[in-house]
């Protein structure tokens, strides 16, 4: 039995550059080569200024001009502007400026007593001469330029989100000296394809979390490098499996969206710097029930079989959880899918005395019985208990462990980040809850 948990802390390391990337420039114009599309480039205010990345032909500047943010695009001699009416001015004097490019998202934030602020966004794919920002030639050549210095380098995160344990193959937590590992969404300033796969390190005792790499991927049918998210990273005996959901290009207002589960086996120390990931398809079985995707893969190897735990949508966004096994990861079929469920996602395979058991859960939009809860599943996905946490806003995934001093859960929320501009998926705190009624020493 799971022993009732609830809320020790929560966590919000919110970075415009990802830690460990930071690079410190004059002004000028400076190579930042990059592995995707996930750049970022800060400089203080002290007047009106500038700063642009320069990617092929395109020169795409955030600038403040003493009232406003704007974002302006240059070709050559044609130029165009863009600024939002409505979001543009800035209610505080700004101290600094930050230009993003989160897949094919361009956007200018200001610091506003001590908060990001985004002020101007441009989706490339808008521009007349389209930017192709998956383009891995492109983005070796990437350029900074401004006539002020500034720090440039890999896209941190608005907030974090989808965490799971870095496991080995059996489900065992891999730890860092005493550290856990985990994987998380690194969200960016917008929807899902504005965020990418980071690996930190959670200290059990103090719930410090450090960053330790981000992860890209690129895809078995489509060229380039992008943010795929909702992922698990697995040790399997000299190898890294590393499962992730294609969020990476996905958009809501195109009729032939889907999202599908890829794994990339690579021997690349992932817990460290950045690395893009070749995948293949893991093909996670559907049958008997209507799919327009697949997500949040959960892998582990009971000793006779591969388990996967995940999600199914019958439409966007109307899902459920389900569980697939076979005897390697390219020959799944379904073991059970609990159909009757409308919004629970984050199936996650967690070993309790002698029982595997898929925990999920239930989204606030589920049906009566089925919402703000952590519903446990046997292996024909029959609920056959429930967990007793603490339910946090959004979809907070169950990501238990147990350490010397008790179970841990780590998890999520949904409060978002960066003002009304970016719309929804700037979220999330990390949530950390402990078990209830122990007494814990203080650090």
């Amino acid at each position: 039995m799971l022993p009732p948990l609830e809320i020790a802390r929560r966590l919000r390391p919110i970075s415009m550059v990802s830690p460990g990337s930071v690079h410190a420039f004059e002004a000028g114009s400076h190579p930042l080569p990059m592995p995707a599309p996930y750049a970022a480039a800060v400089l203080d205010l002290d007047g009106p200024a500038s700063i642009a990345f320069r990617l092929g032909e395109h020169a795409l500047a955030g600038v403040w001009d003493g009232r406003h943010v704007s974002i302006i695009t240059s070709l050559g001699k044609a130029t165009s502007a863009h600024r939002s009416r409505r979001h543009g001015a800035c209610a505080l004097p700004p101290t600094r400026l930050a230009l993003t490019l989160t897949g094919t998202h361009l956007t200018a934030l200001a610091e506003e007593a001590g908060t990001w602020v985004a002020r101007a966004r441009l989706d490339l794919t808008d521009l007349a001469d389209r930017v192709d920002a998956h383009d891995e030639s492109l983005l070796a050549g990437l350029r900074v330029e401004s006539t002020e210095a500034f720090v440039a380098g890999r896209f941190g995160q608005l907030g974090l989100r989808d965490i799971r344990l870095v496991t080995t193959r059996d489900g065992q937590p891999v730890r860092d000296g005493g550290g856990l590992l985990l994987s998380a969404t690194s969200a960016g300033p917008g929807f899902f394809d504005t965020a990418h796969t980071s690996v930190w390190a959670l200290d059990p005792d103090s719930l410090e979390l450090a960053h330790r790499s981000d992860l890209y991927f690129r895809r078995p049918d489509k060229r380039g490098a992008y943010g795929d998210h909702a992922t698990h990273v697995v040790r399997d005996r000299d190898s890294w499996l590393v499962a992730t959901s294609t969020w990476g290009d996905f958009r809501q207002k195109d009729p032939k969206r889907s999202v599908r589960a890829t794994i990339a086996r690579t021997t690349v120390d992932v817990l460290t710097g950045a690395h893009v990931l070749d995948t293949t398809e893991l093909p996670l079985p559907t049958d008997g029930f209507a799919s327009v995707g697949v997500w949040d893969p959960h892998l582990v190897h009971t000793g006779v079989e591969w388990l996967v735990g995940y999600a199914s949508a019958r439409k966007f966004f109307r899902f459920h959880p389900a569980l697939a096994g076979g005897p390697s990861l390219d020959r799944l079929t379904l073991r059970g899918a609990a159909t009757d469920r409308r919004a629970t996602e984050g199936s996650t395979l967690l070993r309790i005395g002698d029982d595997w058991r898929v925990l999920a859960s239930d989204g606030r939009d589920g049906r009566r019985g089925q919402r703000a809860g952590y519903p446990i599943f046997d292996l024909a996905m029959q609920q056959v208990g429930a967990l007793a946490a603490a339910y946090p806003t959004n979809l907070p995934w169950p990501t238990l462990v147990e350490t010397d001093q008790g179970w841990l859960m780590i998890t999520f929320n949904g409060r978002p980040a960066t003002g009304p501009l970016v719309g929804y998926g700037t979220h999330g705190d990390v949530v950390v809850q402990r078990e209830a009624g122990r007494v814990y020493p203080e650090v």
